[in-house]
């Protein structure tokens, strides 16, 4: 059997995607794209990937199912300094919830908080 990652997707639930998707575009100074759902029960805009490259893909996904919110899972965006990003975060509309701070041999995190009210991390080794 073929040894896997522990994640392989990942859904951030958002109340509006148009808002939503502006505030990732923003802090991560990037495009994302729409993302057909096979079900049509939501709609989706997917960040860039390469599923051949390591980590894992995902989307902004506005469902019926499942709502924004602080207190669950926790994802941790890669970067090469994550200052950089943080310093986006405020002027596309989020929050800082923790800045920068050293988590020693594997490097440095920012907490933040999204449009929507979810709670993401960013990490880097800068």
């Amino acid at each position: 059997m073929t040894k896997m990652n522990a994640v392989g997707w990942f859904d951030i639930y958002v109340n509006n995607l148009d808002r939503a998707t502006a505030f990732y575009e923003t802090v991560f100074a990037t495009k994302l794209d729409p993302m057909g759902d096979p079900t049509g029960e939501t709609q989706m805009m997917a960040f860039t990937a390469d599923m051949s490259a390591y980590g894992a893909a995902g989307a902004l996904t506005k469902s019926d199912h499942a709502k924004p919110g602080v207190g669950g899972t926790t994802i941790y965006f890669m970067s090469k300094d994550c200052a950089i990003e943080q310093a986006r975060v405020e002027e596309a509309g989020g929050q800082i919830i923790r800045p920068k701070f050293s988590i020693g041999e594997f490097g440095w995190v920012t907490l933040c908080q999204d449009t929507e009210g979810n709670v993401f991390g960013l990490n880097s080794m800068e």
